[in-house]
């Protein structure tokens, strides 16, 4: 897929590119950023390199996750990251962290919006789904702010450095943004199982 550029009235989500490398390895230092994702920890500078430089082009390439690099304007610092990956036939899953220095500000619930809203309309997404380890109360809050219910936890959900782990998690519908669904949806009926 080509790689897409999208825009919020403060933020620019883009690709990773290779002149990111040193702004996402000083952000990935954070300890809460090893604790609670999936990134490597420690965090090398060979990881920031192979993750701008190689997975994020060959995800968007092959069309298996589309890491966003989140900058304050264009020219702005990098604020966050924002990622969204294949999770099944009919769902991807987001993830993100934010930049020690800017969080509490609403950028990564804004960013993330903008995500979903480009997987509804231009991906034709029928369900985006997060998870978050069972603890991270920062991860789950900007989940909620941007609308996702949270369905319940989920048992070994996540692998985590070699270790399962308990995790929340939560969805998002097109119709939850007021948006088209690509496939008509039929919730359950209250009441039965």
């Amino acid at each position: 897929m080509e790689p897409t550029t999208l825009s919020t009235d403060r933020l620019v989500l883009r690709p990773f590119v290779p002149s990111d490398e040193d702004e996402v390895y000083a952000a990935a230092q954070d300890p809460e950023i090893q604790r609670w994702t999936l990134v490597p920890s420690p965090y090398r500078r060979e990881d920031a390199h192979a993750f701008v430089n190689e997975i994020g082009p060959t995800g968007w390439r092959e069309g298996t996750a589309f890491p966003f690099a989140v900058r304050l304007g264009a020219e702005g610092p990098l604020v966050a990251s924002v990622g969204m990956h294949v999770h099944g036939a009919e769902s991807y899953e987001v993830g993100y962290w934010a930049a020690k220095e800017h969080r509490g500000r609403g950028y990564v619930t804004e960013a993330v919006l903008a995500v979903a809203r480009w997987a509804f309309t231009e991906r034709g997404v029928v369900r985006l789904e997060w998870r978050g380890e069972v603890g991270n109360a920062g991860s789950r809050a900007v989940a909620e702010k941007a609308g996702f219910r949270i369905e319940g936890l989920l048992r070994a959900g996540i692998e985590q450095r070699g270790t399962s782990r308990d995790c929340w998690v939560g969805s998002l519908l097109p119709s939850d943004l007021g948006l088209p669904a690509r496939l008509p949806y039929l919730p359950a009926v209250s009441g039965t199982s």
